[in-house]
């Protein structure tokens, strides 16, 4: 799930994941942060979710994913879209 907050020249977009799935780390990645694994690791909230706050030019379209322990690679399923590979966060 992804949440937003609309700043001047930015947009600061939250990943959210559910507590339920997947089991242990998750970051997300995408074309924000060089698809660097690790670089923006989800932390629990007190709702048990899973979240991380990535602020990002306003008005542009990046590509991204979910990685998981394992090497477990995921969609989210409400993102703006998807570019066949990847989802899409259009800010």
């Amino acid at each position: 799930m992804l949440e937003r907050t609309l700043r001047k020249n930015r947009c600061e977009v939250t990943f959210v994941v559910p507590k339920d799935y997947p089991c242990g780390q998750v970051s997300v990645v995408g074309d924000f942060n060089d698809w660097q694994p690790g670089a923006h690791p989800l932390t629990e909230r007190p709702d048990g979710s899973r979240a991380v706050t990535v602020a990002l030019p306003a008005k542009q379209r990046f590509g991204f994913r979910y990685l998981g322990e394992g090497d477990h690679w995921f969609d989210d399923d409400r993102a703006d879209g998807h570019d066949g590979t990847n989802c899409v966060v259009q800010t």
